[in-house]
């Protein structure tokens, strides 16, 4: 019979066969593990919104055109730049983690805690941004006409700047709108929330406005959306329009292709969602490090570990910043 030797050298290593790959200790790897797995979990979504792009190419939504707030700043057109400043802060926040872990390795306890503190409160404000982001867009700013074949019809004046609703819509005060819903018996036409104007009052005001025309959403070969005569824009209005639509969800979107705001919704939802699950992590690490936890092991490794998790997210908003936003 033959029987197994364990050599007494190999007791203390963090590996029970007293190997380690590549040098790394065992919850080291595993996170690595996890960050390759999360990142073909991202790289498929974001293939899936490359795609879909791609086969609407001539009808995709313009960033410029649909991220243009800014906070406190209302009226002001700043394309992008609320985003940019989001993925400024992101990146800084990975950059006071790399100092926090760079100060675990000299066992300097007040450096980790102030850099692990500014990494939180980074995350903290990133996460805000995209919770405000999320309802400006979700609220619109403009509004647009769904057509009966799912297009969107969008409103400027003779000089091609966006004309909301509102500057040229008068709703009907005296005509009262039932909402269906389910329980009345029209499951089939159930509806959300009504919108502030109904397709006649957009007629009407479009009708009573000379300087108002209708753009559609199909990019020309100017890389601009098609603005339509006096009389191609009350033509479409009055054939095809079938509902107004304000704001973004999964299922209407002013800004152009409901599949844009699906996308939106998801892929900055799942990365937003990683995002405040680090920050949670990096409090509870924080804590830790405050009481002397580490201290007292004489190793900062999980500030580490959590470093990786947080260079990854960061890393992973990069791409959708450059292929959602930018590209």
């Amino acid at each position: 019979m033959s029987t197994t030797v364990v050599n007494a050298d190999t007791e203390g290593k963090t590996w029970g066969g007293g190997n380690q790959p590549l040098k790394a200790s065992y919850g080291k790897m595993m996170m690595w593990f996890f960050i390759v797995s999360d990142a073909l979990t991202f790289s498929g979504f974001l293939a899936a919104y490359g795609f879909s792009r791609f086969k609407f190419i001539d009808s995709w939504p313009i960033a410029d055109e649909v991220f243009t707030h800014f906070p406190f700043l209302h009226g002001v057109n700043a394309p992008m730049y609320y985003v940019a400043f989001m993925t400024f802060v992101l990146i800084m926040s990975s950059v006071t983690m790399v100092l926090a872990v760079d100060a675990g390795h000299h066992l300097n306890k007040a450096k980790v805690t102030l850099y692990m503190f500014l990494t939180i409160i980074g995350g903290l404000i990133f996460v805000g941004s995209q919770a405000w982001e999320w309802n400006t867009f979700i609220k619109g700013d403009y509004g647009a006409v769904q057509t009966k074949g799912g297009n969107i019809l969008q409103f400027v004046d003779t000089e091609g700047h966006r004309v909301a609703l509102k500057d040229f819509v008068v709703a009907d005060t005296h005509k009262e709108r039932v909402q269906d819903e389910r329980k009345s018996g029209l499951w089939f036409t159930s509806e959300g929330t009504l919108p502030t104007y109904t397709v006649e009052e957009v007629v009407n005001g479009l009708e009573a406005h000379d300087n108002v025309l209708v753009r559609t959403q199909i990019i020309n070969e100017e890389g601009e959306k098609t603005v339509l005569s006096r009389a191609e824009s009350l033509r479409q209005i009055k054939e095809n329009g079938k509902l107004v639509v304000e704001g973004a969800n999964l299922h209407v979107n002013e800004y152009g292709s409901p599949l844009f705001a699906d996308f939106f919704f998801f892929i900055t939802g799942f990365h937003g969602f990683h995002v405040f699950s680090g920050v949670l992590i990096n409090i509870i690490i924080f804590f830790n490090v405050v009481l002397g936890t580490y201290e007292r092991r004489k190793s900062y490794e999980m500030v580490e570990k959590v470093g990786l998790y947080w260079h990854f997210v960061d890393l992973v908003w990069v791409f959708v910043f450059t292929f959602f936003y930018l590209v």
